[in-house]
C-alpha cells in the first residue's frame, strides 16, 4: 500500500453519515469484480485474522446478502442487507450489523476510474440517526474497513 492509498473515514460530529474514500492501484473493473465475485469477496472483507462465511450472496440489483465474520477466538459477527443497484460505476445497498440490530444504513459506493489504471472508491453511508452512526463506529467499523482494504490491495496486486 502506498501512502496515497490510505483509507479516509470522515464522520462529522452531529451528522448521521460517514464518508469513506480509498484509492486502489487497479482498474475499476477489477475493483468491482472483487466486490461481486464471492471467491474474492471472502478473501478481503473484514479485519485481519477473521474468517468470513458467506451464507447468502446475490450481488445483483434486488439481491440480498448475509455473511458472518469469525474472530480467532471463535466469536461470530453477522451482517446482512440488500443490493439495490449494482454496476461497475455505482453500488447501492443496505447494511445491518446483527450485533446492533435494527440500525440499518444505506450505502452508496462510487467507483471512479483514474488515470494509470487506478480506481477511487467513495462510500457514502447514511444512518437513521447520529446515535446509529456513532454506534457503528464504536463497534469497530473503522478497523474492519481499513484492514479489509489493505487485504484487497494484496489481492488486486496479485491479479
Amino acid at each position: 500500500m502506498s501512502a496515497k492509498n490510505r483509507t479516509t473515514i470522515t464522520a462529522e460530529p452531529g451528522v448521521q453519515e460517514i464518508f469513506i474514500t480509498r484509492e486502489f492501484d487497479a482498474p475499476r473493473e477489477l475493483v468491482y469484480k472483487a466486490h461481486v465475485d464471492p471467491k474474492l469477496y471472502v478473501q478481503w472483507l473484514g479485519p485481519h485474522g477473521y474468517e468470513m462465511v458467506l451464507e447468502t450472496f446475490e450481488p445483483v440489483s434486488g439481491g440480498k446478502y448475509r455473511y458472518i465474520h469469525k474472530d480467532p477466538d471463535g466469536n461470530e459477527f453477522g451482517f446482512r442487507g440488500s443490493f439495490h443497484e449494482m454496476s461497475p460505476e455505482r453500488m447501492v445497498q443496505t447494511f445491518e450489523f446483527e450485533g446492533y440490530p435494527g440500525h440499518v444504513s444505506l450505502d452508496t459506493m462510487t467507483l471512479e476510474a483514474l488515470p494509470g489504471d487506478r480506481t477511487k472508491v467513495t462510500i457514502h453511508s447514511v444512518f437513521q440517526s447520529v446515535s446509529d452512526r456513532d454506534g457503528m463506529i464504536q463497534n469497530g467499523m473503522e478497523k474492519g474497513m481499513r484492514e479489509g482494504y489493505e487485504r484487497l490491495d494484496e489481492i488486486l496486486g496479485a491479479m
